[in-house]
């Protein structure tokens, strides 16, 4: 007999072995790979593997996302991350054949404008920093529950005189059952290297194992879902100085077991009683302890979005702030091009 469970644990079981073999010790780079395009991703905490829905910008966080039904979709995307950085993309996608889906996608991240200095520390110049995310994605119905999909991305870094490049693949699959609502996925994120560095150093990509669910239960409007992620690391650690008002505070190592746990975890909550509408609200913990050491606020790790549908067209927007000084916002557009020609 067919279980979900057990095909899941199988997979996550591939997937972990072939992240923690692809994994290596130090600092991960191309961190932004992990800020997800979506807004209603975003409001959900900034990750989720497991919502199932006609929206385009899901995909980015698991390619067996992808399905059949986005045939058609073009999504754009618009973020005003921390600081001067702006991010914004554009992503479609069409049906292949009878089971199939493909998407391609480019994605910018721009830093804002830095100064250049010399050695003296005498200001030169300026210059701006970008990364490029040029992605392909491919996705097929195993079964009408089973949905399995592989994404291809080809990075480019440009930091001022220096360039790189770099490949890396996401695997996913997940399991949906509509008549209970219950979404289950797992995700190996981010598995490749540089084919490019930016000189003598290798960058190594974040590599991750995710794990996911999502449901509601019976006629209660609500979905909840847990995503599971940095699953090849147990410890992550982070130092708390407070609420980061005493500048004099002692930093404190955080290692707990329940405050591992809860890093490595990410909550989301969306109201879906319209399909025309929706509301989300996310919490990550990461999030929030990231921020100890800096002036955050009481809504650091909390994040909240929401959206519309008018016939072909989608609009979603979400806010969060990480810390007092920083409050991000983004803007999706998703429109459907076959139900308009």
């Amino acid at each position: 007999m067919f279980s979900p469970y057990k095909t899941l644990l199988a997979a996550a079981a591939v997937l972990l072995a072939t992240a923690t073999a692809a994994a290596q010790d130090g600092s991960a780079a191309y961190n932004f790979l992990n800020v997800t395009s979506s807004a209603r991703i975003y409001g959900l905490g900034g990750m989720n593997i497991t919502l199932v829905d006609d929206d385009i910008t899901t995909t980015d966080q698991n390619p067996a996302l992808l399905g059949q039904e986005m045939s058609g979709q073009v999504g754009l995307n618009y973020m005003h991350y921390i600081g001067g950085s702006n991010f914004a993309g554009v992503r479609y996608a069409n049906k292949i054949a009878s089971h199939g889906a493909m998407l391609v996608n480019v994605q910018y991240f721009g830093y804002g404008s830095m100064k250049e200095t010399d050695v003296e520390g005498n200001i030169i110049g300026s210059f701006s920093p970008k990364d490029l995310n040029f992605g392909l994605t491919y996705s097929h119905d195993i079964t009408d529950r089973l949905r399995g999909g592989i994404s291809v991305k080809a990075l480019y870094s440009s930091y001022h005189d220096y360039s790189a490049f770099a490949l890396a693949t996401d695997l996913g699959i997940n399991y949906y059952d509509e008549e209970h609502d219950l979404s289950l996925s797992v995700v190996g994120a981010n598995l490749g290297g540089q084919v490019k560095r930016f000189n003598e150093r290798y960058d190594r990509l974040p590599i991750d194992l995710r794990v996911g669910w999502s449901q509601s239960f019976a006629s209660f409007p609500v979905r909840f879902s847990i995503t599971a992620h940095n699953l090849t690391k147990w410890h992550l650690p982070y130092y708390d100085a407070g609420d980061g008002t005493d500048t004099s505070a002692e930093q404190v190592r955080k290692d707990s077991f329940g405050r591992n746990l809860f890093r490595h975890l990410v909550f989301g909550a969306d109201l879906i009683s319209s399909p025309n509408w929706y509301i989300g609200l996310g919490y990550n913990y990461k999030t929030r302890t990231d921020m100890s050491t800096y002036n955050r606020s009481f809504l650091s790790g909390f994040s909240l979005g929401a959206g519309i549908r008018v016939k072909s067209f989608g609009v979603g927007v979400a806010l969060a702030q990480p810390h007092t000084g920083a409050t991000t916002f983004m803007f999706n557009l998703n429109c459907n091009l076959s139900e308009l020609l």
